[in-house]
């Protein structure tokens, strides 16, 4: 029996739906598991108290296809039909519990045809539609009026007024009492009205749907009763709702412009939980993974594909590589959380393709933002409270980092950047969370994201007679946080620069031939595959070789004033290291192979960064402190010499000559001793009150 239809509108009847939705609810048997699927969860509604019932879209396509096609393309009426089909089921079955929830909620899921946001024009205003994107604004949960009582005073008759709008607009009052038809005062009864929960978010496209060279688009969604606050900024979520156009009040008079924007009235959101599950893998993508994992030269490929245009730098490709793939997070009991994302830093002369490496990585990350520093701000990496022009709130938008949550986030000309915004990544890069607390918002994101960063020398090109910290416009706070970090000097050599200039060439003259072992879109479904799924475990060879590493490294600062070479910060790097290493070849657990070449590349880092350029001794003090053991012993012998002559002098002054004469009697040199002044006067612990003398502030 099909759907019986009232002819001069072409919209079925809402009493034949009903009872279309109260059979499918009833007798809808489950294939594989041979159970009645909605008895079982309208039972286990009743016994948690739930307002909402799941339904796939999928299963109501096979028991019901004529159905199905009234829910997606009348979906008011169809949803009606069903909140009334459940509510009279739940009647029959659970009594009690029926008569305590006013109105039932079905839920919608899954629909054949997921749009972009971009796909969302007016031919779908009114239908039932699916989208995904990522959530980055949202307001705070309000009270939605649903039904007002009003009391007209004139005769004191009490009566309810539905007429107000689906945003939230403005009450409009009844002009005439429907009860006595007189006009009169009116007073609306707050306390015997009806309310829902109500909030309001906006959804933007995913980045990996953008169109080169296009800003990206985005949507209002309408959250009500208990779909408010499922999600997060910074979450990706899929929603399923009814695309409406949104009403002005002078719109619904009759006056006013023409043109409605578009939002959407959700029905039901989905928060994607796992990482990365975005990309869709297939059973034969999943076979072809597998079967390039047992190739002994995988790991070799990989790196090979990535940006083959670009000529050498191997280890910076490896590095980038096991950024993508990442090592395994790990959450303890106690709710402690050990990052497993691997953050890599490129600083270089300029014109060696630093910029180029990272646009690539971004390319084929399975979830990549791209941000170059100078155009990033504070907030724009972590996340900003902004206002509503309209109702004056404040709102929550979520920032680069929090976007690319589960993935990997891309900042090149970190040097350029602001010191106060380069300080909102800190928290980022070790806790994982953005935190923000502004205008009575205190919220904590996740930003579970691997960062490859690059910048340039702060003097143009690297100069080696300086430390790492010297070098590079950024404090030892960030510097310490990055697992690797790449030194790319540009070095004249004959054979070398001949075979990257043939390669140069080659690439000019050959541009169709220049493609990568394993196809970008392969390289990406095999990264999400690795990141989803292998989860590598520490062998006791890997173990016990990283730990004889790590004690080896430390041996050497037994003495009192020895430099030390290596902490706890890089032997977890080098853990992560290793894991990803093995997670490149999809396997499960890290053996001394793996091992070998996460401190191969560890060593190879603290023998160009790590190392102290007066002693050439290693010393982690350069990246954690910004300057060596050697220096801080300098320092410590120059302030020691300047307290000392500061109490011998009369006035509390020093002459800068005399400073010069006692310090090169203990081994200080002439320069070192300007230059600390230099430092000491700009972080204002000096001054010189007259010339030739200096003094302690």
């Amino acid at each position: 029996m099909g759907i019986e239809v009232v002819e001069e509108k072409g919209v079925p009847r809402s009493s034949d739906l009903k009872e279309r939705f109260k059979d499918f609810l009833t007798n809808f048997v489950d294939r594989k598991t041979g159970v009645y699927k909605y008895r079982e969860r309208l039972s286990t509604m009743a016994i948690m108290g739930l307002k909402s019932l799941v339904i796939d879209f999928n299963d109501l396509l096979i028991y019901d296809m004529e159905l199905a096609h009234v829910v997606e393309n009348y979906p008011d009426m169809a949803i009606e039909a069903a909140s009334l089909a459940i509510k009279e089921i739940l009647q029959k079955e659970y009594p009690d519990y029926a008569e305590t929830i006013e109105k039932f909620y079905p839920r919608f899921r899954e629909l054949p045809r997921l749009l972009k946001i971009r796909e969302l024009g007016s031919e779908y205003i009114g239908k039932l539609v699916s989208i995904e994107g990522i959530l980055v604004r949202m307001t705070r949960v309000e009270a939605k009026m649903v039904k007002a009582r009003f009391l007209h005073i004139d005769c004191g008759q009490e009566f309810d007024w539905p007429q107000f709008g689906e945003l939230g607009e403005r009450l409009e009052k009844p002009l005439v009492c429907p009860i006595c038809g007189k006009a009169g005062r009116f007073q609306l009864l707050m306390d015997k009205s009806r309310f829902i929960d109500w909030q309001k978010i906006v959804v933007q496209e995913r980045p990996e749907e953008i169109p080169p060279g296009q800003m990206p688009r985005s949507i209002e969604i309408i959250l009500t009763s208990d779909l408010v606050d499922i999600a997060r900024p910074g979450d990706r979520i899929t929603i399923t709702g009814i695309l409406r156009v949104m009403p002005t009040g002078a719109a619904m008079r009759g006056t006013g412009k023409a043109v409605f924007g578009l939002y959407i009235d959700a029905n039901h959101v989905d928060v994607q939980q796992k990482v990365l599950e975005e990309i869709e893998i297939t059973r034969e993508d999943e076979e072809k993974i597998k079967q390039m994992a047992r190739d002994p030269w995988i790991r070799e490929k990989i790196i090979a594909s990535i940006a083959p245009s670009i000529y050498g730098h191997w280890d910076i490709k490896e590095a980038i590589a096991l950024s993508l793939f990442s090592g395994v997070p790990k959450i303890l009991e106690d709710g402690t959380r050990i990052r497993g994302d691997i953050h890599v830093l490129l600083v270089g002369d300029p014109g060696l393709g630093k910029s180029m490496l990272l646009q690539y990585a971004a390319r084929i990350a399975p979830r990549g933002i791209y941000t170059s520093g100078k155009g990033s701000t504070a907030a724009g990496l972590t996340a900003a409270v902004l206002r509503d022009k309209q109702t004056g709130e404040y709102y929550l938008e979520a920032g680069a980092l929090v976007i690319a949550d589960g993935g990997v986030a891309i900042i090149d000309e970190i040097d350029k950047m602001r010191p106060e915004d380069r300080v909102a990544i800190h928290e980022a890069m070790e806790q994982q969370m953005i935190s923000i607390a502004k205008a009575g918002i205190v919220a904590r994101l996740n930003a579970r994201a691997s960062i490859l960063a690059a910048g340039n020398p702060r003097f143009g090109r690297y100069d080696i007679s300086r430390t790492v910290a010297e070098n590079i416009n950024l404090p030892p706070t960030i510097l310490s946080r990055f697992d690797l970090i790449f030194i790319i000097k540009d070095v004249p050599e004959e054979e070398l620069d001949k075979r990257m200039a043939k390669h140069i060439l080659y690439v000019h003259k050959e541009a169709d031939k220049v493609k990568p072992i394993i196809p970008p879109d392969m390289l990406r479904k095999y990264i999400s595959y690795a990141r989803r799924y292998v989860r590598p475990r520490l062998s006791e060879g890997a173990a016990k070789l990283l730990e004889d590493f790590y004690v080896m490294m430390r041996r050497s600062a037994t003495g009192k004033d020895s430099p030390i070479p290596i902490t706890a910060r890089q032997l977890e790097a080098l853990v992560r290291l290793a894991e990803a290493h093995a997670k490149m070849a999809l396997k499960t657990m890290v053996t001394e192979e793996d091992a070998e070449e996460a401190i191969r590349l560890m060593t190879m880092m603290l023998s160009t960064v790590g190392i102290d350029v007066e002693t050439g001794r290693i010393d982690i003090d350069t990246l954690m402190l910004g300057r060596p053991r050697s220096q801080q012993e300098k320092q410590k012998l120059f302030m020691e010499i300047l307290d000392e002559l500061i109490e011998e002098s009369e006035d509390g002054r020093v002459k800068i000559k005399k400073l010069k004469e006692v310090a090169k009697e203990k081994g200080l040199a002439e320069d070192y001793v300007k230059r600390m002044i230099n430092i000491l006067k700009r972080q204002g612990e000096i001054y010189e009150p007259e010339p030739g003398y200096i003094a302690k502030v």
